[in-house]
């Protein structure tokens, strides 16, 4: 079963547009999930490592290694990223060949997507108000998620994916990047407030 959207569809959510920017998320998070892996693989054989992102006590890598939150399922959490970002990667390759995916395949993605961004915000959480220590790698997969998820997600509801009301589509479709512009905006304003009492110290 193919997709059909009219002219209005909003640009991002046609089909090339679509496929870049899954090839720019997926593999901007991919990346830092494999550097992640990377530098937990070294503190594994030196347990003196210092990773290229300890840059104080509040911002290291190393010091979010040693957390419960970092293995959550028994493994490190990048491993996820490194399968996941992986999918969005070939699915933008697919897409960029032009090639046409079922809805059942968009609706696998939004699921693996949702998933992945709910576990991005409880490891935001545990972050930001739990560990209290900041991962420059985490923090870039955290940047990717939230386009990743909101402009698919309104992709889905755009092409008929996702059912909603003709005006809730048509708002999301229009603020679209503005959604994405203020969830980016609070999440860093989370991190700035939070930690202010360090740096002003």
């Amino acid at each position: 079963m193919h997709e059909r959207a009219d002219a209005s569809t909003a640009r991002f959510a046609r089909h090339g547009p679509f496929a870049f920017l899954l090839l720019i998320t997926g593999s901007v998070g991919w990346v830092a999930s494999a550097v992640l892996v990377l530098e937990r693989l070294s503190a594994y054989e030196d347990p003196g490592h210092v990773t290229s992102c300890d840059v104080n006590p509040w911002v290291s890598c190393g010091q979010v290694f040693k957390t419960w939150q970092a293995s959550v399922f028994g493994f490190p959490n990048p491993l996820i990223g490194i399968i996941a970002f992986a999918v969005v990667i070939t699915t933008a390759m697919v897409l960029l060949s032009g090639a046409r995916l079922g809805r059942w395949y968009w609706v696998g993605l939004q699921a693996g997507v949702t998933t992945g961004f709910a576990f991005v915000v409880w490891l935001w959480s545990q972050a930001v108000y739990d560990i209290y220590i900041l991962c420059i790698y985490c923090m870039i997969v955290w940047a990717m998620m939230i386009p990743l998820f909101i402009l698919l997600t309104i992709r889905n509801l755009i092409h008929g994916i996702i059912k909603a009301p003709p005006a809730v589509v048509q708002f999301v479709a229009d603020w679209a990047w503005t959604i994405v512009a203020l969830i980016w905006v609070a999440t860093a304003a989370s991190v700035f407030f939070r930690f202010l009492p360090v740096f002003i110290r």
